[in-house]
């Protein structure tokens, strides 16, 4: 063997072992704006979603509440949220076709499992007439020497550990708290796509207080779009006077998002209810 070749190799065996660049960590800062970036590649949703929303509702005694719990059937557009919905009764029995403008964070049920858990909430409850501003697809994140370009304006990580599959973030709102609902998240660790998540809203009493209300979100997939699958909420204090705790029916509310589909199309009168009266013979069930 060549004298060199010997000294070359008797180097590479003496010199110290290469250590790999570490992989870079991201903050828990970081960590929140790639799920927010991860959850928004996938919107918007589909054009037409329908599903079943089960409410049930216990009084202050810990038993049924069956005036505040029922079942709905909602047939939505994704454009504008405009929605007919059915009162399911009995199993051959459905009420009156309605409109609604279905929405997170405003004075109707939750709704539809399709909607986008980090937008705001409205500063001002919005007329039924309102037409809200179609999502925008999500376009890719610029790059900048290689680098992705996240931000996350809207709240401040205080906490984030790993628990088994899942990273928990404790976050609070860096403005307008009353709009920037969120204060937990649970997303995969890997993947971070959102698995869980709580957040505040209201409850508003017909000619009464406003109460607190605070849900447990459960997110769920259906054809590779997340989906609210699950809400826990409980009632709490008077916002206006925090010693005031809500003792009326309906101390905590579940609702329940089933048969979700997302149909090619629906006719066009579904979201017009004006023209409900001429189409109670071919009105869905």
């Amino acid at each position: 063997m060549p004298l060199l070749l010997v000294f070359a190799l008797l180097v590479a065996a003496l010199a110290p072992p290469v250590t790999p660049e570490p992989i870079a960590t991201l903050s828990p800062q970081q960590t929140l704006g790639v799920i927010r970036h991860q959850f928004r590649t996938h919107r918007p949703p589909p054009p037409y979603v329908t599903y079943t929303e089960i409410r049930a509702q216990k009084d202050d005694h810990g038993f049924p509440d069956y005036v505040g719990s029922y079942t709905v059937h909602y047939w939505a557009r994704t454009l504008d949220r405009a929605a007919l919905k059915r009162r399911v009764y009995r199993a051959n029995y459905r009420g009156p076709l309605e409109w609604e403008r279905v929405a997170f964070n405003e004075i109707v049920d939750p709704g539809p499992p399709t909607a986008d858990v980090f937008e705001p909430a409205p500063a001002h409850p919005r007329p039924p007439e309102f037409v809200p501003t179609p999502e925008a697809r999500e376009t890719p994140l610029r790059e900048i020497a290689a680098v992705t370009v996240t931000g996350e304006f809207d709240y401040r990580v205080v906490s984030m550990e790993t628990v088994g599959k899942q990273i928990h973030l404790v976050i609070q709102p860096t403005r307008e708290p009353d709009r920037n609902r969120l204060r937990e998240i649970w997303a995969d660790k890997d993947t971070y796509e959102l698995e869980k998540l709580v957040a505040t809203d209201k409850l508003f009493i017909e000619g009464g207080p406003i109460y607190a209300v605070k849900f447990t979100v459960i997110m769920g997939w259906l054809e590779g779009h997340p989906i609210v699958t699950d809400i826990h909420g409980i009632v709490g204090a008077n916002l206006t006077n925090p010693n005031d705790e809500y003792s009326g029916d309906g101390k905590t509310v579940d609702f329940t998002f089933r048969d979700v589909k997302f149909p090619t199309s629906l006719p066009s009168w579904y979201f017009d209810k004006r023209a409900y009266a001429q189409h109670a013979s071919e009105a869905p069930t």
